[in-house]
């Protein structure tokens, strides 16, 4: 039977993968933190490139939001060590995150990671998975779109956001066109918690209240 990807708000499955940085268990190794498990087509490719270097320049953004990067290819251990190498070599960049080595493919296909129609490449997929290991959000692209890092650190930063002050964000938050940086008040679910919004918030209706952090 074919492995489908886990979906957001369930468990991320238990696994021991073979990493840069030695033996790691997702997700125990990360209880108590964020983590996003990133991955790329290949080692050795100028967009995966890109993309490292990339999130390694944001690690420290990262580390403030209490979230570990994991990168993962269907690739030898040997190529990632010299791939990374190559990037500390060349383009001054020392990539401090762990990559994980998926030559026999078992984590890509329980991940569902797998490209249809590319062989044994993966997709550049993102997971990002809260401190219970729960999976949080999920993120698709095709090989030939690296990835946008800003955006994924507003993800991690609205997803913590939102389960501390129990909010919503706007489009595009924290540059909304309607809110600017304000964030969105979950609806009412009866008519005098309705009014009692009216009265404590900004809104535009009782439905569409909004407030600043």
């Amino acid at each position: 039977m074919e492995n489908r990807m886990p979906l957001i708000g369930e468990q991320f499955p238990a696994m021991e993968v073979v990493t840069t940085h030695g033996v790691i268990n997702l997700p125990e190794d990360y209880q108590g933190k964020w983590f996003i498990l990133f991955s790329h087509p290949a080692d050795f490719t100028p967009v995966c490139t890109t993309e490292f270097v990339a999130f390694q320049q944001l690690t420290e953004e990262f580390k403030k939001l209490n979230t570990e990067l994991v990168g993962l290819s269907i690739d030898q251990v040997f190529s990632h060590i010299k791939w990374v190498l190559w990037i500390k070599e060349e383009l001054n960049v020392d990539i401090q995150f762990p990559v994980i080595a998926d030559d026999t493919g078992t984590v890509s296909k329980e991940l569902g990671l797998i490209h249809p129609g590319k062989g044994t490449n993966t997709v550049r997929a993102v997971f990002i998975v809260d401190p219970e290991g729960a999976i949080r959000a999920i993120l698709y692209y095709p090989q030939e779109l690296g990835r946008n890092m800003e955006e994924i650190v507003r993800m991690v930063k609205g997803l913590q956001i939102s389960d501390q002050e129990g909010v919503a964000m706007p489009a595009g938050w924290p540059k909304n066109s309607l809110v600017k940086d304000r964030v969105i008040i979950p609806p009412a679910a009866d008519v005098m918690t309705a009014e009692k919004r009216l009265k404590e918030y900004e809104c535009f209706d009782w439905w569409f209240c909004h407030k600043k952090l």
